[in-house]
């Protein structure tokens, strides 16, 4: 017989549910795998011993009702509690908070959220993206098998939010978002724009224009690399940034090399 007693008091700080797992690496009682490694992976744990729980080797559950360690499945053998109403007998989990849309991808090997009929998975980036992307991303082999460029935590099983950047990289939302607050707009590992900057190239357009260079430098041309077509040009320099005549970006940088050619006045 399956019970369910509510969910109020269920679950700990990551999952609400009825029970409570026997991480196989240590032997040790969690409610869960986040909260295992938290512990295990903390400041005042030895390096030496710091380590995650594999999550598909899980063997033993704890009921949180009646106490009763058991074989990883839905319902308590001995109260009948059902101890997630998600519950994925593939990656040994459970979960009462079935408004998420978990569902389990196969290619993937884990449960994602979401609603497996709002995701496709993409074999040549190896994840799972939204179908908002599917005809328009730029493919990067295993994209998400990575850890965050910015917070260096691992994307692929990541419980936060991701976001797939123009150049097919990933990073989590807050971390682009922490960027964009402080004004850093290029992908931190390849350079490369990481939204659509078109109206922020029109405006330096425009303070290019209304900001005119002394004489001195009028003539002066610098080789640049375009970080968004990665093209080399020789361009006239200028104070403000310096422009790709080719994608007209301003996501540029300086390269070394021999002297650029000297600017040829009009006739």
């Amino acid at each position: 017989m399956q019970m369910d007693l509510g969910t109020e008091q269920r679950g700990c700080a990551h999952y609400r549910r009825g029970c409570r797992v026997v991480a196989p690496c240590c032997g040790e009682v969690f409610g869960c795998r986040h909260c295992h490694n938290d512990a295990k992976n903390s400041l005042e744990v030895d390096p030496r011993d710091r380590h995650e729980i594999p999550r598909h080797e899980i063997k033993k559950v704890i009921c949180s009702f009646c106490t009763k360690e058991q074989d990883v499945q839905q319902n308590c053998s001995n109260c009948g509690v059902c101890m997630g109403k998600y519950f994925c007998e593939n990656c040994k989990f459970f979960d009462d908070d079935v408004s998420k849309n978990q569902y389990h991808c196969d290619r993937c090997g884990i449960c994602r959220t979401g609603g497996t009929d709002n995701f496709f998975h993409c074999d040549k980036c190896g994840c799972c993206y939204s179908n908002v992307l599917k005809d328009s991303h730029r493919c990067v082999e295993r994209a998400m098998h990575h850890n965050c460029p910015v917070c260096f935590e691992y994307l692929f099983d990541s419980t936060k939010d991701i976001s797939v950047l123009q150049c097919g990289h990933t990073i989590h939302l807050e971390c682009m978002n922490e960027m964009r607050a402080h004004h850093h707009f290029s992908c931190p590992v390849c350079s490369r724009s990481a939204c659509d900057m078109s109206d922020t190239w029109r405006k330096m357009d425009e303070e290019v224009a209304a900001t005119p260079m002394p004489e001195i430098y009028q003539k002066k041309m610098i080789w640049i690399l375009c970080n968004d077509c990665s093209a080399t040009s020789s361009v006239r320099f200028h104070v403000l940034g310096q422009k790709c005549p080719g994608c007209s970006s301003y996501n540029t940088r300086e390269t070394r090399g021999g002297p650029a050619p000297v600017a040829r006045s009009p006739v």
